[in-house]
């Protein structure tokens, strides 16, 4: 078994019995002061109280030209309150957190709390309209209603869900502190930037920071539906795999019915075919040798693919005794007692 550090990086062989946050009495208090914080801002913006004075006063103070020299550090700080590169940053993390716990209930959370921000941040900008300090129009006024996205805060909210998610997902207590404490430090910066760089109303920051935290306390009260989401999706794989599994195993071949031989008919015509027939059957009857298996059917078949020859009639052998050239009438019949053959340059006898 390992003991260095890296072995915190390795696989662990079972998913870990994490206890799911549920909706406490502690919770719920926190939600309900936070949400009416919530209202009581916009209520605030609303009615261009004291609140939008003091945006005013904070636009018009212009930090940017205070501090410049913090201006190129910020400018590159305040992308961690941006959507795209910090969810990148964080499902990263959470993507290994889920392949090494076996589990995908880090990945579903950050999903559903991004789903969340959208909704109800997304819901607020367009139904109020407020217009930005760049676009302000009228000095005192609260710029609603004018087609603008700015209140809340998106870079703020965004910064507390996606950081602060690090923290709602820690497995002990002293990881949960102080990821709640860095999750903190970089919120609050965030925002407190995007005042500096003149982009937001210092009112725009505080209902981020409360619709971010509202969302954080809310949760727990969409982990079943997370859990029901994860067995769902899990279960699907496991039906793919199977599915794959099925394709990827080899058929074993059915057995092939044996064909009926076609065998040739005879070319000697059925008398042909007849009369071998019957010779093989005389000669079984006979019991010729060489005739032993012409009872069994492959005999029966071989003898109808391949006839046997017809036999031809037997000739009469010729006869030893006389000539077999035929006689001629000019010549004479040789007999025993006539003259011998003359000697070759003799005289001829008269």
């Amino acid at each position: 078994m390992r003991t260095d550090i890296f072995a915190r990086l390795d696989r662990e062989p079972e998913p870990p019995k994490i206890e799911t946050p549920r909706m406490s009495r502690h919770r719920i208090a926190l939600f309900g002061g936070t949400l009416a914080f919530y209202l009581a801002i916009v209520v605030a913006v609303l009615v261009s109280s004291w609140l939008v004075a003091l945006d005013w006063k904070v636009m018009l103070f212009r930090p940017y030209q205070q501090w410049p020299e913090l201006h190129a550090f910020l400018d590159y700080y305040v992308v961690l309150g941006q959507r795209g590169p910090t969810a990148v940053m964080v499902a990263a993390w959470l993507g290994w957190r889920s392949w090494r716990q076996h589990t995908l209930r880090p990945l579903l959370t950050l999903g559903a709390s991004l789903l969340l921000l959208n909704l109800s941040v997304g819901a607020v900008k367009l139904g109020l309209g407020r217009l930005g300090p760049h676009y302000a129009t009228q000095i005192g006024s609260a710029e609603l209603f004018a087609g603008g996205d700015i209140f809340p805060s998106g870079h703020t909210a965004n910064a507390v869900v996606t950081w602060g998610i690090l923290a709602y997902l820690a497995t002990t207590p002293r990881a949960r502190r102080y990821l709640s404490a860095v999750s903190a430090f970089v919120s609050l910066g965030v925002g407190l930037t995007t005042v500096y760089i003149g982009t937001h109303w210092l009112s725009d920051v505080l209902l981020g920071w409360a619709a971010g935290l509202l969302i954080l306390l809310a949760l727990p009260w969409f982990e079943p539906l997370i859990t029901r989401t994860e067995v769902l999706i899990l279960s699907v794989r496991e039906q793919w795999r199977n599915r794959r599994r099925r394709l990827r195993k080899p058929v074993p071949p059915s057995p092939v019915a044996p064909e009926p031989v076609l065998l040739p008919q005879a070319l000697g015509g059925g008398a042909a075919a007849e009369g071998a027939q019957g010779a093989a059957s005389r000669a079984a009857a006979s019991g010729a040798p060489g005739t032993a298996g012409a009872g069994h059917p492959g005999a029966a078949a071989r003898a109808r693919a391949y006839p046997a020859h017809p036999s031809r009639p037997e000739r009469t052998p010729p006869t030893t005794a006389g000539s077999r050239r035929p006689p001629h009438a000019d010549r004479s019949a040789r007999s025993s007692a006539g003259p011998s053959r003359p000697v070759a340059g003799g005289p001829v006898a008269p």
